[in-house]
């Protein structure tokens, strides 16, 4: 009679073993999920970080000799000197809290 059970349970044990593997293993069904999301989040920083060197392109080309604009080199220099005029009112902020 062991001698019948023998066969049938060492294959079962190797099938749950592969089983097991393939669910939990490195390469395995969760593990993809993993990488999956990890895949996600990194394509989410590749879009935001795409988008945030387009911008300055964009602010940089608009600063160029020829296409220079009035309006972005008044605002930069404005931001970059930290000065106003006198038709402008300035709202501080306290320093954890600021608009944008």
């Amino acid at each position: 009679m062991l001698k019948l059970l023998v066969p049938p349970v060492i294959l079962a044990s190797i099938a749950a073993f592969f089983v097991w593997h393939a669910s939990h293993g490195d390469r395995g069904l969760i593990a993809r999920e993993q990488r999956l999301a990890e895949i996600a989040a990194a394509r989410l920083e590749r879009d935001r970080a795409t988008a945030e060197r387009e911008a300055a392109e964009r602010r940089v080309n608009a600063m160029r000799g020829d296409k220079l604009d009035p309006d972005q080199l008044e605002e930069r220099a404005r931001a970059m000197l930290n000065l106003t005029t006198r038709e402008e009112i300035v709202i501080p902020y306290p320093p954890g809290q600021r608009l944008f």
